[in-house]
């Protein structure tokens, strides 16, 4: 994954789908808001997103790169990459089928049947329903578009690391949630050299710190507060790729620190995000990553679909 994979994408999403994405807010933040001395931190809107997520870059991508079959687009989903896939796939007029687990939140699945989506609700993990959608693409034939792991929609989450850049210059942190890989693929792309990329997870979703203690892609149970968003079961073959040589660290946060910086995130500004959007606050509130005084750090507000009476 070159810049220029990066550069192709944004430049086919504009010319195929052109007004499709939004181009999100970057907002600056001294560092005395998050309790960092002398720090300044970026937070990038990208809740506010198309179809709620930064994956309706990657989805719009694929679909865009693709001669598109009768039988439409299928996509496994713990909601977020379903949603994106719907929204695209609405825009292009063609058929969408969502395979969703059923640790998916209700108001995800209400918001893929709002844009005319088949909704197949199976399997306990989002590894199951990804088999199931397998075999389900054997029968019908149609374009399988993939969570996290194909070249175009790891290119086209790239484009949000291309976007902040273009807003603000070179961050020097940028602080990624993770879950399959497609967006710290993505963003360590486009800043590889230039600017630490740091990767974050919950304790409960672990697979690229498994996948660094054992020196490969590794299977993990996933659980906890983002599994719903951050439950893939092993890390994706090109975000493991493009992390040995261009993600820094990899860190793990706990439940209760992420539901407290996503609550913080309300109360404070009335960012509205889900749990796995929350986890560059919880990093800086708890001290998992200190940032230097003067340092520029860089995080992204990933989506917010989500039931928002949890943040009551």
């Amino acid at each position: 994954m070159k810049q220029s994979d990066i550069d192709s994408a944004k430049a086919r999403i504009d010319a195929g789908l052109p007004g499709f994405l939004r181009e999100t807010p970057l907002w600056k933040l001294p560092g005395g808001t998050f309790g960092l001395d002398g720090a300044e931190v970026w937070l990038k809107l990208e809740q506010l997103q198309v179809g709620g997520s930064f994956k309706a870059r990657g989805m719009a991508n694929r679909l865009l790169a693709h001669a598109m079959p009768a039988s439409g687009v299928i996509v496994a989903s713990g909601g977020n990459a379903g949603i994106a896939t719907a929204a695209a796939a609405r825009a292009l007029g063609v058929a969408c089928e969502v395979f969703v687990p059923e640790v998916s939140p209700e108001a995800k699945r209400a918001r893929l049947r709002e844009l005319g989506a088949t909704v197949v609700v199976t399997g306990a993990s989002y590894a199951e329903a990804l088999q199931a959608c397998l075999a389900r693409q054997l029968e019908t034939g149609a374009l399988l578009t993939h969570a996290y792991d194909q070249p175009e929609v790891v290119a086209g989450a790239g484009t949000l690391a291309r976007e902040i850049e273009a807003q603000a210059g070179l961050p020097d942190t940028v602080l990624v949630s993770v879950g399959g890989g497609g967006l710290i693929g993505g963003v360590a792309a486009w800043f590889e050299g230039r600017a630490r990329v740091i990767a974050l997870e919950s304790e409960g979703t672990p697979t690229l710190w498994q996948a660094r203690q054992a020196g490969q892609p590794v299977d993990v149970a996933v659980s906890g507060i983002a599994a719903d968003s951050l439950g893939a079961r092993r890390i994706g073959d090109i975000a493991w790729d493009i992390s040995q040589r261009a993600v820094a660290d990899a860190l793990l946060l706990p439940d209760a620190a992420i539901r407290a910086a996503q609550q913080w995130l309300w109360r404070t500004f009335k960012l509205a995000v889900e749990p796995a959007a929350a986890l560059g606050v919880a990093a800086l509130q708890t001290g998992a990553y200190r940032a230097q005084r003067g340092e520029r750090v860089a995080l992204i507000l990933c989506g917010a679909n989500f039931d928002p009476a949890t943040l009551a």
